[in-house]
């Protein structure tokens, strides 16, 4: 079933339930958000890669935070579900923005739990090594989108995840990511660490051994 939605095209990814900040400047985009919070309706994100890609994020607002003299806003908005793009109009009809006809995407969870658990393993043998396992607390992390923007994935990466219908795809993708990885990011430790102690010895002199 297809349906329409005025677009605010973003250079990012946005996942299901994930909550975004957004500070909304251009008219365009400011009458979008007033009418989507004055209609109770969804807005898209379509992800803006060298042009409009076929997949993004159907948004609602939550909340306009802050409304400045200028008109800007700051809002919160959450990810509800993930479209295909069908039709893309520059400039809908009356409006100043763009928008479109959209195909939502199902969302299968299908993930196995020792697909979730390998996952899990991995990610906090990564913060591990890169020593951020104080900050980003892996075990507390109940979703693979969440897992997916805390360890490093290029737009075009979780672009890919963001079009895969199944969580058990979505479990291998990343699993695969973390198995690539940590041997490369490990590699990159170890020559920092000897950079750091060839550049302490330097400062030794030879003559007084």
């Amino acid at each position: 079933m297809e349906e329409f939605l005025p677009f605010f095209p973003l250079k990012l990814v946005a996942f299901p339930a994930e909550k975004l900040n957004l500070h909304i400047f251009e008219p365009r985009y400011r009458q979008l958000i007033l009418e989507c919070v004055a209609e109770d309706k969804t807005f898209g994100i379509p992800v803006f890669k060298d042009g409009i890609s076929e997949f993004g994020s159907e948004m609602r607002v939550e909340k306009i935070v802050k409304t400045y003299e200028t008109g800007e806003m700051d809002i919160t908005t959450r990810c509800e579900r993930i479209f295909e793009l069908i039709t893309f109009k520059e400039v809908v009809d009356g409006k100043m923005y763009s928008g479109g006809k959209v195909r939502f995407i199902e969302n299968v969870l299908d993930g196995e739990p020792s697909q979730w658990l390998q996952l899990k393993e991995l990610a906090a043998e990564l913060v591990e090594v890169i020593k951020m396992d104080h900050k980003l607390h892996v075990a507390e992390m109940t979703q693979e989108y969440e897992l997916a923007h805390k360890l490093g994935l290029s737009l075009e990466q979780e672009y890919d995840m963001l079009q895969m219908e199944r969580q058990s795809q979505r479990y291998e993708y990343l699993i695969n990511h973390m198995r690539r990885a940590i041997p490369v990011v490990r590699e990159m430790e170890r020559a920092k660490e000897k950079i750091q102690m060839n550049g302490h010895f330097q400062h030794i002199d030879p003559l007084k051994f």
